[in-house]
């Protein structure tokens, strides 16, 4: 048991790491228009992350172990540390980077060193979802702004309404894209350590928790925990640096960024696209950054040219450069520590 919890240590590093880092995106804008305090926004976005990752966080678990399934424990910790230690980089240079990126580097840097073949169709639809995901938030974001302000303009609520109104729609999109991110993200945390899960199922009354869903608790918490202690930096970065937005604007952000991870989490939403002869909605987990900061630049674009001027694009070209390097620094790492691990300490990273 203590050898299994040393190995999983990773995987709480790396929940560590996504809290401190991807996690600050489901409340920055709010904090940052000083709407919510942040210890409200860590108290709220640590509960619905771990509900979000205990109840819905298989789908997205299942399509990232398609790339790789990583059949050694040693691997797993391994894999989880250098994707770790790529976001806490970044997190340390307040950057608000992604973690998905940083497992799918990382599991390719397993895939290298244990011969086995990266599936490049799979690779590539986790590589769209980097794309969509900004895209997707933009557009969700402009188009939620855009039926708010008209709301406003056809009823013109007194403004001490509005403000206490707002204040609790902040709070509920929190709590929505808490719930969504640990659904999307565990699947970063803790999908490679699945295929060799050291817990087993048990009954709860009527109720069967899977193995699956202890990991997912365990990985959650973590998540929670890097809310709490370390994430003001990047909350402040998305929430301020990149573009001053109103509390309105905020509440829009928050929502388009939950819309954009439960719709890459949601099994029941990828098999009516499928019903209906559509592409399948791949089940990988998104980046949380990438969608928020989309949906800020979305709500930059909804303003005109006066909006666009107002984006600190240097900020930006630092959040995208991120962006870039994450895979490349975790899957090099990766490789780097697998050959240390086997080849020094003894330990099968492979079957």
């Amino acid at each position: 048991m203590a050898e299994t919890l040393l190995f999983l240590s990773s995987g709480l590093f790396l929940g560590w790491s996504l809290g401190a880092n991807d996690a600050a995106n489901i409340f920055g804008t709010a904090v940052g228009a000083r709407m919510v305090r942040f210890a409200t926004a860590a108290s709220i976005a640590s509960v619905f992350v771990i509900l979000g990752a205990v109840f819905q966080g298989a789908g997205t678990t299942h399509g990232l172990g398609k790339l790789g399934q990583v059949d050694a424990m040693a691997g797993a910790f391994m894999v989880a540390l250098s994707a770790a230690i790529a976001v806490y980089w970044m997190t340390k240079a307040a950057l608000p980077v992604s973690t998905s990126q940083a497992i799918v580097g990382a599991i390719c840097g397993w895939n290298l060193f244990s011969h086995r073949a990266t599936d490049v169709a799979v690779l590539t639809r986790i590589a769209s979802t980097w794309i969509a995901a900004p895209i997707l938030g933009a557009i969700f974001c402009i188009v939620l702004h855009a039926l708010i302000l008209g709301w406003l303009r056809l009823f013109k609520p007194h403004m001490l309404r509005l403000d206490l109104f707002t204040r609790w729609a902040l709070i509920a999109a929190g709590a929505f894209g808490a719930f969504s991110l640990g659904a999307n993200n565990i699947g970063n945390v803790m999908g490679v350590f699945v295929p060799t899960s050291p817990f087993e199922d048990s009954m709860i009354g009527t109720y069967t928790v899977s193995g699956s869903q202890k990991l997912f608790l365990l990985g959650g918490i973590a998540i929670a925990f890097g809310i709490i202690s370390y994430s003001r930096r990047v909350m402040e970065t998305v929430g301020g640096e990149l573009l001053a937005v109103s509390p309105i604007g905020a509440f829009s952000v928050v929502v388009a960024q939950g819309l954009v991870l439960s719709m890459f989490a949601s099994r029941r939403l990828s098999d009516w696209f499928i019903s209906q002869g559509l592409p399948e909605i791949p089940l990988v987990p998104v980046s949380s950054s990438q969608a928020v900061v989309g949906a800020v630049v979305g709500l930059a674009l909804l303003k005109g040219q006066m909006g666009l001027r107002q984006v600190q694009w240097k900020v930006l070209g630092g959040i995208a450069l991120g962006w870039l390097t994450t895979p490349v620094i975790a899957g090099l790492f990766c490789f780097i520590a697998l050959f240390i691990l086997q080849n020094v300490f003894g330990q099968r990273v492979h079957s």
